[in-house]
Order: C-alpha cells, then sequence, then structure tokens
C-alpha cells in the first residue's frame, strides 16, 4: 500500500465498500458526538467523511489536532446509514472508519478560517494566499483557470497556429501605460522594459516568415488596480496571422472564444454570430465602446427634436454645442415617482445637473419637461426611440462625451433597476472601425486613439488627404457582458506609413527610428500584410468563473496598491546590489508633519 494514499478524497463510491483505503489530506471540519467523531478530510480533488469511535487511541489525537492539519489516514470504507447521506458530496454515500491515522504537520491556529466563504479582509486573505486557495470557490476559480488555457491551446493548435515565447527583458513601447523597468547591470544607466504586451515581437514573427503564432503571454503595466484588471501583470492569449483582412482574423478567432465559453459556461448560452458594431454606433446607441448587449435598451440621439424648443435649458445647451440623448425606460410609467427622484439624485451624484424625463402615460406625454416642450415634439420624440403608452424616456444633454458617457451609465442603471436585462447569457460582440486619433484637450495634440502599430483605413492617402480625427483604423475588441476581452488589429506593415502615422501623432523620424528601429528594418525587407488580437485569460476567466473582482481568479495577486503581501514585494533593494547595478536611489521628501 502506498505510504500517503490508495485513492483521492473525491474517489470512494459504493463500489469501494469493504476495501481497505488509505487517504491523506487536510482536516477540513470536526464533529465530536461524544462516542463518535467525524473528520472532514480534504485534498485538491473532494472530501470524504471519516469516522473514529471514543475508544480509539486516535480519538484524543483528533480532539486536540487543529483544523488544516494534514494526516493520513488508514480504514475500510463502509455505507453511511440512509438518513445521514450527503446528497451535497460526491463521496456522501460512504465512509471512511479509521483504523490507524498518522500526523503529517500540525496546524498552527489559523488566522482565517478554510471551511464555509467567510468574507473577510483583503489584506488577510493575499498575506495567507495559500490558505485562501484551499478555499473551495477561490480553489475551483483557479481550476477552472487551468482548464481554460488547456482549451484555449487546444484550440489555437487546431487550427494551425505554432506557440512560440517571445522575449520578456526588451525595450521601452508606447502601449497607453506606464512601462516596468529593470535596470542592466553590464550597461549602467540603461534599463530593459518588461513588455506591455508582445506587440513588436509577434509583428516580426510574422515578418520572419511564419504564418500562424499564439502564446499565453504575461503581460506588464504599471497601472493601477480596477475589478476587471490587475496592477503589475496579466496574461493574454497573444494571436497573430499573417496575409490576412479584418474578416479573417474574426473567422478564426470567434469559434475559439465562443467554443471556450460553451465549453465552460455550464447553462449559460453563448448566441453566435457576433455582431459588429461600429466604434460610432456604440457610442451612439449605448454610451460606450464595451456595451453590454443583455440590456435591451438603445439611446437615441433627440437633438433636434429639442433644438429651438420650449424646454430652454435644452436648446440654449445644444445652440453651445451640446447634444441630447434620450434613454427609453420600457415601462417606468408605473413606477412611483421615487423612482424618477432616485434617477435624478443618481445623476447628480455622477457630476451631471440632472437627468430630465418625460413619462407617456393615458395617451400623453406628462413631466416638467413635456410641459415646456409641447405634445408634438414629445410625439416624435416617443416616435423615434420607439416608445409606447406606460414608457418613460430620460435625457442627457452634454456635449457629445458628456452626453454619451451620463446616457451609457443610465441605461445600465434604468437597465438593472427595471430588471430588463438578460440573465444567464454570455452576449458578444466585435466593436469596428475605431478612430486612428484622439485630440488630447490636456497637451493640446493629436495622438494615436488606440494601437500606433494599426493599419489606417484607406493606407498612405488616408494619412495625407484627410483631417486626422477622421481617419478610421483597422482596429477591433472583442466585448463580453459589458466587458472588454480583447483589442486586436490589422498592423502596419509599410515603413512609409509608419512614419507618417507617427508623424502625425508628432513623433519625429528619428524618433520613429530610434525607438522601432527593429520593426522598421524588418519592414524594409519584405513584410506581409498581418493582423492580431489578443484576448486577456484573466478577463475570460473572470466572466466564465462569474467573479466580482479579477484578484479572485489568478493564483497569487498583488493589493490594489500593487504589492504581493504575501512575499513582501516590492521591497528595499540590497546596497551591494545598487552598487552592481550603479544605482543610487533619490527617494521624495517625507510629508512634513500636520500643524
Amino acid at each position: 500500500m502506498h505510504r500517503y494514499r490508495t485513492h483521492n478524497c473525491g474517489e470512494l463510491r459504493t463500489t469501494h465498500v469493504g476495501d481497505t483505503v488509505r487517504l491523506s489530506g487536510w482536516v477540513h471540519r470536526k464533529r465530536d458526538h461524544g462516542n463518535l467523531m467525524f473528520v472532514d478530510l480534504r485534498d485538491h480533488y473532494g472530501i470524504t467523511q471519516c469516522v473514529v469511535e471514543s475508544d480509539s487511541a486516535h480519538f484524543p489525537i483528533l480532539e486536540r489536532l487543529r483544523p488544516e492539519s494534514v494526516v493520513t489516514m488508514t480504514g475500510r470504507v463502509v455505507m453511511r446509514s440512509e438518513e445521514t447521506v450527503n446528497r451535497d458530496l460526491d463521496t456522501g454515500e460512504v465512509e471512511l472508519r479509521i483504523d490507524t491515522m498518522e500526523v503529517d504537520s500540525n496546524a498552527d491556529e489559523l488566522p482565517m478560517p478554510v471551511f464555509g466563504e467567510h468574507d473577510y479582509p483583503e489584506d488577510i486573505r493575499l498575506r495567507y494566499r495559500f490558505l485562501d486557495l484551499r478555499r473551495e470557490n477561490l480553489h475551483r476559480n483557479i481550476v477552472l483557470r487551468s482548464k481554460v488555457i488547456s482549451s484555449l491551446r487546444r484550440r489555437m493548435t487546431d487550427l494551425g497556429f505554432m506557440e512560440f515565447q517571445t522575449p520578456i527583458l526588451t525595450a521601452s513601447s508606447p502601449e497607453g501605460a506606464r512601462d516596468f523597468l529593470v535596470p542592466s547591470r553590464m550597461h549602467p544607466g540603461q534599463f530593459y522594459a518588461l513588455p506591455q504586451a508582445p506587440q513588436q515581437f509577434k509583428q516580426l514573427i510574422m515578418v520572419s516568415g511564419f504564418d500562424r503564432y499564439f502564446q499565453i503571454a504575461p503581460c506588464f503595466r504599471d497601472e493601477d488596480a480596477r475589478a476587471d484588471r490587475s496592477p503589475g501583470e496579466f496574461y493574454q492569449l497573444d494571436i497573430e496571422m499573417a496575409f490576412v483582412e479584418q474578416e479573417d482574423v474574426f473567422a478564426a478567432v470567434e469559434p475559439v472564444m465562443a467554443g471556450v465559453f460553451q465549453e465552460f459556461a455550464g447553462e449559460r448560452q453563448v448566441p453566435t454570430p457576433f455582431p459588429r458594431i461600429s466604434y460610432r454606433d456604440a457610442m451612439l446607441r449605448y454610451g460606450s465602446d464595451k456595451p453590454d448587449l443583455r440590456n435591451p435598451i438603445e439611446i437615441v440621439d433627440t437633438t433636434e427634436a429639442f433644438r429651438g424648443g420650449g424646454f430652454g435649458i435644452f436648446a440654449r445647451a445644444i445652440e453651445g454645442g451640446a447634444v441630447v440623448r434620450a434613454i427609453p425606460a420600457p415601462g417606468a410609467a408605473a413606477q412611483p415617482r421615487s423612482f424618477f427622484d432616485k434617477m435624478n439624485d443618481w445623476a447628480r451624484g455622477e457630476g451631471a445637473a440632472g437627468l430630465g424625463y418625460v413619462v407617456y402615460r393615458d395617451g400623453e406625454p406628462q413631466g416638467p419637461i413635456a410641459k415646456n416642450l409641447g405634445a408634438e415634439r414629445c410625439e416624435r420624440i416617443r416616435q423615434e426611440c420607439g416608445a409606447s403608452d406606460g414608457d418613460a424616456i430620460f435625457f442627457a444633454c452634454d456635449k457629445p462625451a458628456g452626453a454619451a458617457s451620463l446616457a451609457g451609465k443610465a441605461r445600465m442603471r434604468i437597465g438593472e433597476q427595471l430588471d430588463l436585462c438578460e440573465k444567464n447569457v454570455f452576449r458578444f460582440c466585435w466593436i469596428v472601425d475605431y478612430p486612428m486619433y484622439e485630440y488630447n484637450e490636456i497637451d493640446k495634440k493629436i495622438e494615436f486613439s488606440h494601437n500606433p502599430f494599426s493599419m489606417p483605413q484607406g493606407g498612405l492617402e488616408a494619412l495625407e488627404t484627410m483631417d486626422p480625427l477622421d481617419i478610421l483604423a483597422y482596429q477591433y475588441d472583442i466585448v463580453c457582458n459589458g466587458v472588454e476581452l480583447s483589442s486586436g488589429a490589422i498592423r502596419n506593415h509599410r515603413p512609409d506609413i509608419m512614419l507618417k502615422a507617427f508623424g502625425i501623432a508628432g513623433y519625429s523620424a528619428e524618433e520613429v527610428e530610434e525607438r522601432f528601429g527593429g520593426m522598421l528594418r524588418a519592414f524594409r525587407f519584405g513584410a506581409p500584410p498581418h493582423g492580431g488580437i489578443a484576448p486577456g485569460v484573466d478577463r475570460i476567466v473572470m466572466q466564465l468563473a462569474d467573479a466580482p473582482n479579477i484578484r479572485e481568479v489568478i493564483l497569487f495577486p498583488m493589493n490594489q496598491q500593487a504589492q504581493d503581501l504575501l512575499m513582501g514585494a516590492p521591497a528595499p533593494a540590497e546596497p551591494k546590489h545598487l552598487r552592481e547595478l550603479h544605482i543610487r536611489l533619490a527617494p521624495p521628501p517625507a510629508a512634513k508633519s500636520g500643524s
């Protein structure tokens, strides 16, 4: 018999009754019934109930043993009595009668329990992550993550993609976030950058004559944490393809994404094909380029219905360049007045002056806006929004960006408040036709809006003849249930187009040569048209696990301050190490004590 186990703790069934077996695991829970003690023994695979009688020499040992101690138990498998069968456990029809037991490792008093799913402060959970990972939900999430990655890898290989590994120590790249820098000992005063993404390398793989590449790639960005973004590092399914147009990328990637979600979605639906929505339409109809299509509400532009009308606040704002976005609220006429008041309070909490509305009840428009605007214009708005009697319509009035933002948030709040959103479904879409450039109001300059290495629609001619802010790019995102899972693009593979595109964004030819010389040199020796995408692994798993925070699907995440509480990072460097790197610290001045 094996020293530690003949079976795992999720394996025993009624077919094993009468067998002598050995199990090893953690003491999950103990229940002392006086003449009997029941011990739930847990390992990676499940839980088995073990039983010892009070006259056994092992009884007092188990009495003293703390939860999470590791033990090896040998005994006979017996049937549970009918009234004690646990239908929630795979092993719930049997139990192990303990004959011999060995304590492999005693546990100290726990800083947090493993049994149960009690909510504990994040700092305790991260400091004792090894305990947190033993808990059922988190353990299941990490197992799911492993299965999802295996599925992604298998699907990509089946499609003829080859997996390559790109460098971790590399040069800085303008990916939109701050780099993590690594000092070079051999080249004093110079630094490597950890890759924000394998962007340049995967394009160089295409230039090198390979046709289809993928990688489960680690990416590093020095940015703040969010619920759906981990500080420090994350993983993505990095993909690149040669001799493709945008639809070729969609045709390859959509079945992979749909297939993975269908494999692990359980009862939830994954409708296909994914609809294509232009960036412009997404901002107009949903107020976001990450629309949650489970919500049936669509925003409508009703600016013209208010222009020159009797509702003076909106009419004057429109003359100053504002727009009006209408957010239908189906069935809201039946809601009490407090519903509308709370929506206005919410809007003021978002920094807006309020959220005007019209209620369509008993065949006529009602409310302050309706009184001032008039029945004819209100009827026009009702028709434009496809509203019916019994509905209400809310309005956001601001400059286009502000109106879109408020309307988009109001759309989601109304959908949730009125319980309109679909449940048990993953609604995907492609967002396409992103602007190539945007205007930075703070720095008063034009800059790339998305990916600087994208091919502009119209190529060199568009860059030379069009207003930069009107140029669209072959850029696209995959969005699922309001979460961006992926960004991608058809790449700019021509040096002349690349130099012109970066020039519009304020980069001199010399600067482009200096910062992206490797890629430019490669393009000058024959580069195929190519494109790719990079779905985020962490966000995919987060969606499938229905986890509220991305840290719930990562083995050892940092906290919101980008600290690893378990390993104690970041930490001061040894003076000897700093001398080897030729680095002298210049810490910020200490804050003065309060007066």
